[in-house]
């Protein structure tokens, strides 16, 4: 049956930070070409790959991947909170494929997602009326990441799973490209910080909007050039995004974490989300890459892209 993926960039921001008339038209008329490629494939699967930012997976256990046979969006950044209708026997299904093809993926009966999921879908399809998902994390926040050889792997055995389905599956990626917010780091972090990182737990309203705060105050300092996070970074952007492009996986490899932090920010390292879907979309015959928008946007923090593979 017919394999299709979405790439896209999330920005939480979006919603609270204006990047002028011409830009937000731009983001939102290929956002509502999106939905419509969508909707016109008519998926009766959805794998949706993300990272995650201290919302639903934390350093009391780490896993490199994790697929959930049932999810909850937390709702944070005014995304919708509650349930997500998991394909559940399918995703258990996933975790034994994957695992005799060498990928040791977590598990996960009760996975929480933040916005680097939820966003993408709120934007794509009616929240009241998602198809089956398959949700995949992939740590992209918290050292020790995976490397990127292995998330090639995983890619590659999602991608040989998803092709022996009878289903029209859609592929999707939420995360990158270059952008720097501040997520804090285990290592220095206070006790407080560090404790929370570790054992997790939910935050309240108050709390939810002190850290929202931080990451909208440090956006306007990006802006106006005063920050001291890592500017966005077109140039390293679109050559990832001509690597993804063209299947140069040895490019891709060749690129270290401590490389990606330079030149991409903290949050460069969500192109693993991109990295895992291009090599499922691949491993399931999909040749034709599209690279449909991409621009630096500093009011949203975000080397900003959009891309499709039919």
């Amino acid at each position: 049956m017919p394999v299709a993926a979405l790439f896209a960039s999330h920005t939480p921001l979006k919603d609270h930070h204006h990047p002028g008339d011409e830009v937000a038209r731009q983001v939102d008329e290929h956002l509502g070409e999106l939905r419509a490629w969508v909707a016109d494939f008519r998926p009766e699967l959805v794998v949706a790959c993300g990272p995650d930012h201290y919302n639903g997976f934390f350093y009391r256990l780490m896993p490199s991947f994790c697929i959930g046979t049932a999810a909850a969006s937390v709702g944070d950044w005014n995304t919708p909170a509650g349930p997500l209708p998991v394909a559940s026997e399918l995703a258990g299904s996933c975790v034994e494929h994957l695992h005799a093809a060498g990928v040791d993926v977590a598990i996960s009966h009760r996975m929480e997602v933040d916005h680097g999921m939820t966003q993408l879908l709120n934007q794509l399809f009616d929240w009241s009326a998602l198809p089956p998902l398959l949700p995949v994390f992939v740590n992209c926040a918290a050292p020790p990441r995976p490397p990127l050889a292995r998330v090639f792997a995983l890619g590659r055995a999602l991608g040989d799973f998803v092709a022996r389905q009878d289903l029209r599956v859609l592929l999707t990626a939420s995360g990158g490209i270059s952008h720097d917010p501040p997520i804090p780091t285990l290592a220095g972090a206070p006790e407080p910080v560090r404790e929370r990182l570790i054992m997790g737990g939910a935050l309240d309203a108050a709390a939810r909007a002190a850290r929202q705060e931080r990451v909208l105050s440090d956006a306007a300092r990006q802006v106006t050039g005063e920050s001291e996070r890592t500017p966005l970074n077109p140039a390293w952007d679109q050559a990832f995004l001509a690597h993804l492009a063209a299947g140069d996986e040895a490019a891709i490899r060749a690129m270290d974490d401590d490389s990606i932090t330079r030149e991409g920010g903290c949050g460069g390292h969500e192109i693993r989300a991109w990295v895992a879907i291009a090599a499922a979309a691949r491993a399931a015959g999909v040749r034709d890459f599209q690279l449909r928008y991409y621009r630096a946007i500093p009011e949203w923090v975000a080397g900003y892209a959009l891309m499709t593979a039919t």
